[in-house]
């Protein structure tokens, strides 16, 4: 593909209209998003109804997502972060600076790599067991976890530099990176699980085979002639000022992503201590089904902030109101919808899990509770992605940090004692609403200043 052509797509950002802008660019990354999903899903679905064990299985690795969470967090800082960056700095002119941002992202994700690998196989038992672990399901969560952590470096490349295909406005090539490891996973799954007897075993080898595929993909085409911004050894040498950069604006969807597996710690330690395991594989089923409804919001949310960061880098100010209207109001509309058919139907969706009576009883109850305040929660959703989009990393992050650490963390340390297990339960939609409240007033009284030639001008 000539440079002239691959000009051409990017500049249409600037141009076409946004219905068709938001078809090319969300539609490919909405389907990557929930492809991408079906990798733990799947996982937990066919371990969940593994004979005579399904549910201690599904608790055991359901205990593991603090860690496996914790490790993606990193590729945040990337794909939310680096990313957006790179648009701006392409909406601006400056290719060759885009592509620095991208070489100091791949060297950053290796540097974690190493880094998180050493850590977690150093500790993982004490940390499982800290975690909501118990010597019934220890053995399950550490037969999973031992066998993902050698795929670290695949998650972390694929989760993180894919987000450099979409804002080049080839969001169709990003969505075969994780279309091709999640159809792999998808096969793989029951024949490791079953087909070799390998348990839960069979379903961590199934994802790391399956992210190594996707990750391959994605850096064989970052390397290819097909891409404007090409990892270039050159440019992979870190540099402290586009390091601040990246990191100012990928701390908040860091944040955002780490602090869910500590939410996840606090949360299965408190079930596991006022209710026991049933309560444990209960916040794994409804975890699951919130990351299922989150899936195609998040694939919105991709496709439309390189839009957006693009026109603002170019000053188009206009068209960046109507792209984050769009943006906000859908993301309103899609969560209410999605989180009313679960306080409905929550049965229903435990069913998916586990054929354990008193689990889906359990879920069926408590998943109400547990969901109420997403009704509102898609507010914050639009409006997070927006300020990212805008290069507003200071409120992003304190929008993060309010829900996640001042509310949600210690109202689940707190609720116990005066509710006994609900609190556990009811830590999350009270923190959801004040959070998602917090994001719309914040939104209504910083957006006007921050779509202004002078701010755009302030972003380095």
């Amino acid at each position: 593909m000539s440079e002239t052509k691959t000009m051409t797509r990017e500049e249409r950002m600037a141009a076409d209209s946004i219905g068709r802008l938001m078809v090319s660019m969300t539609l490919p990354a909405i389907l990557a998003q929930i492809i991408n999903i079906l990798y733990s899903i799947i996982d937990r679905i066919y371990i969940g109804h593994m004979e005579g064990v399904g549910a201690n299985a599904l608790t055991g690795v359901g205990v593991t997502f603090c860690i496996t969470m914790f490790v993606s967090a990193f590729s945040a800082f990337i794909s939310n972060g680096a990313a957006p960056l790179a648009a701006i700095w392409l909406g601006k002119g400056d290719r060759d600076h885009a592509e620095k941002i991208l070489g100091n992202s791949v060297s950053f994700l290796v540097i974690c790599t190493v880094l998180l690998m050493a850590f977690f196989y150093a500790f993982q038992e004490p940390l499982l067991y800290m975690f909501g672990a118990s010597d019934v399901t220890i053995g399950y969560a550490m037969d999973y976890l031992s066998i993902y952590l050698a795929g670290t470096l695949f998650v972390e490349l694929a989760l993180g530099l894919n987000a450099f295909i979409i804002c080049q406005s080839q969001a169709g090539t990003a969505m075969l990176s994780v279309l091709i490891g999640a159809v792999a996973n998808i096969v793989l799954d029951p024949i490791f699980i079953f087909g070799f007897h390998m348990g839960v075993k069979g379903a961590a080898t199934a994802t790391v085979i399956s992210q190594a595929l996707s990750s391959a993909w994605v850096v064989s085409f970052l390397l290819g002639k097909k891409t404007s911004l090409r990892i270039r050894g050159s440019c992979m040498r870190l540099e402290r000022g586009i390091l601040v950069s990246v990191f100012s604006l990928g701390i908040s969807p860091f944040i955002m992503n780490a602090t869910e597996s500590f939410i996840s710690i606090v949360l299965n330690h408190g079930l596991q201590v006022y209710g026991g395991d049933m309560h444990v594989g209960s916040l794994t089923i409804m975890q699951s089904v919130m990351q299922l409804f989150s899936a195609p919001m998040n694939g919105f949310t991709q496709g439309m902030v390189p839009i957006i960061s693009y026109n603002y880098g170019a000053k188009n100010f206009s068209r960046v109101k109507q792209l984050y209207g769009w943006l906000i109001g859908l993301c309103f509309g899609f969560r209410f919808l999605t989180t009313m058919t679960a306080m409905v139907f929550p049965r229903f969706y435990a069913g998916f899990f586990t054929n354990e009576a008193e689990l889906i009883a359990l879920t069926g109850e408590m998943m109400p509770v547990f969901m109420a305040g997403m009704l509102i929660f898609g507010l914050q959703n639009g409006i997070q992605p927006t300020f990212l989009a805008l290069g507003q990393a200071r409120i992003s992050l304190f929008i993060a940090v309010l829900r996640k650490i001042i509310l949600l963390i210690p109202l689940a340390v707190i609720l116990p004692h005066f509710f006994g297990v609900m609190g556990v339960y009811y830590a999350e939609p009270v923190s959801d609403v004040i959070s998602a409240v917090t994001a719309t007033v914040l939104f209504l009284a910083n957006i006007k200043k921050i779509l202004s030639v002078e701010a755009v001008d302030k972003i380095r």
